[in-house]
């Protein structure tokens, strides 16, 4: 097997459960068994999906801030609580516990990278989203 360089930008590295590290197009893919870690740009909220709620209710998942700025937000657990906002900056990361939904938004054009298990991730549009 050769040994060259990976553009994260470009590929997801799959860590797949029989142990083997695999590069592959990058596509977050809910229905893949093993870990995918995933480097990406961002310029808008958009490209964060900001206005979907998102839960990965079989691992943890690192969400990572390369370069600028974001701000994770958590759910309420109950009726009437706050979201809580988590501000990542250059170099800080945070781990979102499995089963737990998040979104993220954008303080400044950056790169990210995030690391989970995908499968059974969820997108919830904000605006339908229930508290729990």
């Amino acid at each position: 097997m050769a040994v060259t360089p990976i553009d994260l930008f470009s590929s997801a590295i799959h860590l797949r459960q029989d142990g083997q590290v695999r590069v592959e197009q990058q596509m977050f893919d809910p229905d893949r068994d093993g870990w995918q870690l995933f480097a990406f740009h961002v310029e808008t909220d958009a490209d964060l999906h900001a206005d979907h709620w998102e839960v990965h209710p079989d691992a943890d998942e690192v969400v990572s801030c390369l370069t600028a700025g974001i701000r994770l937000y958590l759910r309420p657990e109950q009726p009437g609580d706050e979201e809580e906002e988590i501000k990542l900056t250059a170099g800080t990361a945070v781990i979102v516990p499995r089963g737990r939904w998040h979104r993220i938004e954008l303080d400044a054009p950056g790169d990210m990278m995030a690391l989970t298990l995908p499968r059974g991730s969820r997108l919830e549009k904000r605006t339908e989203a229930r508290t729990g």
